[in-house]
C-alpha cells in the first residue's frame, strides 16, 4: 500500500494538457547505435522496448541531430529535414508502446564534434576547446555568421515539426552540456561582439528564437522542453545566477518543462565531477538549484544527474521537481521503476572510474554506459560491474566503425569527408583483441 502512494507515481498534467502517467522520465543518453543512414533501426528499437515497458512516464531519446553535418559522435541518429519518417515513426510508436510519452531531443554539437567527424565545426566564437591532450582529437571551431545562426535555429524549428508527424509527443531542446546552444550562453565560448555575444541577453538570444519556433511550428498540444545547465560548474563559465535569469526568460514563452543539469565536456559535472565538483549533490547532482528555481518560475521543472535510488527521486519530487530524470541507471537497470515497487530499497548503479586523467576518466564512464546500451539493443543482459579498460576498449572499436559507416553515408549524400584520425587508428591497432564479441560493440 505504501508503494502505490508515493508521490513518484502520481500523474502529472503538463501545461500543454498532456498527462504523464507518473513523474518518472528516462533522460538523454548518447546512444551512438543509428543505422548505415543515421536513422533508427533494430538496435534502437530494441533498447528502447526495454525502457518503454520498465514503468516510466516520460522517455526521452539520446542526441538527435538536426545537421547531419555537424553530429555529436559517430552513429548519432539525424532526422531527415525531408523525406521519410517510417522509422521514426516505428521509434516513436516502440517507446509509446508501453503508456510512456515520446520526446525527441534535439541537438547541435557546436564545437563539441570529434575532428574524426569533420575538421572544423561551427561555434559562437573560434575558441577551441581546453581538454589538454585531448584538445587536438576535437573540430577547429569556426565563428558562425548571422545567416549560419538563422539557418541553425530554422533546422530546430523544422526538426520539430518533423518529430511531431512521426508520432513523437514532445521535443526536448538541448542546451547543456556544452554543445552549441549551451556554447552560445557561456561567456568562455562565445565572446562575440555583436547582438548573439556581449550581454546575457544577447547570448541567450539564439536558444530564445529556438524556442520560439518550435512551439510557432508545433503549436500548443505538443511538449517542448529545454535542457539548461544550472551553472558550467567552471570558472568564468554560466554562473547559477546567470542560468537564474536565463530560466526566468524562458518562463515567459510557454515551455511546457525545463531539465536542469550541468556541466560540459571541459567540466563533466554531469557525471558528478568538473572543477566545482563540491558545489554538486552527493545523490541529485542539481536538486538545490531546481529546489531554488522550482519555487519561483510558473513552468515545472525536471532534475537529472546522479539519481539511483527511489528514496532520492521522492525526495526531488518533495522539494518541488515536478519530474525525476534518470540517464545511466537506467542503461544498467532498464526496469529500475519497476524493481523500486517490489523492493523500495533498490539500488541503481551509477557508473564510476577512479584513473588519475580526470578527461579519459569521463571518457570511459561514458563508454561503460554505451556497452550497457549496446548490450541491451542487442538483447543481452548487463552487467553491473564491468572493467574500465575493457569497456573504452570495446567503446573505441564500435566508434571506428561507426566513424566508417558515416564517411559512406557522407559520400553518398555528397558532403565533404574528413580524413581519418590517425591516433584512433593507432589506439586501435595498439589494442588488437582476436576474440571481440561482435554483438557487444
Amino acid at each position: 500500500m505504501q508503494q502505490t502512494q508515493s508521490n513518484i507515481y502520481t500523474p502529472y498534467t503538463l501545461p500543454c494538457g498532456i498527462r504523464l502517467k507518473n513523474r518518472l522520465a528516462k533522460a538523454a543518453m548518447e546512444e551512438n547505435m543509428a543505422g548505415i543512414d543515421m536513422q533508427p533501426d533494430h538496435a534502437l528499437f530494441s533498447l528502447y522496448r526495454y525502457w518503454a515497458h520498465g514503468g516510466l512516464g516520460m522517455i526521452i531519446t539520446g542526441n538527435v541531430m538536426v545537421d547531419d553535418r555537424a553530429i555529436t559522435g559517430p552513429g548519432t541518429v539525424v532526422i531527415p529535414l525531408v523525406g521519410n519518417l517510417d522509422r521514426f515513426k516505428r521509434w516513436s510508436s516502440v517507446i509509446k508502446s508501453g503508456g510512456a510519452k515520446a520526446i525527441m531531443q534535439l541537438n547541435h554539437p557546436g564545437r563539441q564534434m570529434p575532428k574524426s567527424i569533420s575538421c572544423t565545426a561551427l561555434a559562437p566564437s573560434a575558441i577551441p576547446l581546453k581538454l589538454g591532450r585531448y584538445s587536438k582529437r576535437f573540430a577547429r571551431p569556426v565563428a558562425m555568421t548571422c545567416e549560419q545562426i538563422h539557418d541553425v535555429t530554422h533546422r530546430f524549428a523544422q526538426a520539430a515539426k518533423r518529430a511531431k508527424e512521426a508520432g513523437f509527443d514532445g521535443v526536448e531542446i538541448h542546451a547543456a552540456h556544452g554543445y552549441l546552444l549551451s556554447q552560445f550562453l557561456s561567456p568562455l565560448s562565445n565572446q562575440r561582439q555583436d547582438e548573439w555575444g556581449g550581454s546575457l541577453k544577447n547570448r541567450a538570444r539564439l536558444l530564445l528564437n529556438v524556442v520560439c519556433q518550435v512551439r510557432a511550428q508545433c503549436g500548443n498540444n505538443f511538449i517542448v522542453m529545454v535542457k539548461l545547465n544550472s551553472g558550467d560548474f567552471q570558472r568564468g563559465g554560466l554562473s547559477p545566477d546567470e542560468a537564474s535569469v536565463v530560466v526566468e526568460l524562458l518562463d515567459k514563452l510557454n515551455v511546457d518543462l525545463l531539465e536542469l543539469s550541468g556541466g560540459n565536456y571541459e567540466s563533466p559535472a554531469m557525471q558528478g565531477r568538473g572543477e566545482k565538483e563540491a558545489e554538486l549533490g552527493k545523490n541529485a547532482y542539481f536538486l538545490s538549484f531546481a529546489k531554488a528555481i522550482s519555487s519561483r518560475v510558473a513552468m515545472p521543472v525536471m532534475t537529472t544527474g546522479g539519481i539511483t535510488s527511489k528514496k532520492t527521486a521522492e525526495k526531488a519530487i518533495s522539494d518541488g521537481c515536478a519530474v525525476v530524470g534518470m540517464a545511466s541507471a537506467l542503461a544498467f537497470t532498464p526496469d529500475l521503476v519497476n524493481k523500486w515497487q517490489q523492493k523500495d530499497d533498490y539500488l541503481g548503479v551509477n557508473p564510476t572510474c577512479d584513473w588519475k586523467d580526470a578527461t579519459l576518466a569521463s571518457v570511459v564512464v561514458m563508454a561503460k554506459v554505451r556497452r550497457q546500451l549496446r548490450r541491451l539493443g542487442n538483447d543481452l543482459t548487463t552487467m553491473r560491474n564491468p572493467t574500465n579498460f575493457w569497456s573504452l576498449l570495446l567503446d573505441t572499436l564500435h566508434r571506428h566503425k561507426m566513424i566508417s559507416l558515416y564517411k559512406k553515408y557522407l559520400h553518398k549524400q555528397n558532403h565533404h569527408v574528413a580524413k581519418p584520425v590517425r591516433s584512433v587508428k593507432r589506439y586501435v591497432s595498439s589494442h588488437v583483441v582476436s576474440d571481440v564479441p561482435s554483438r557487444d560493440l
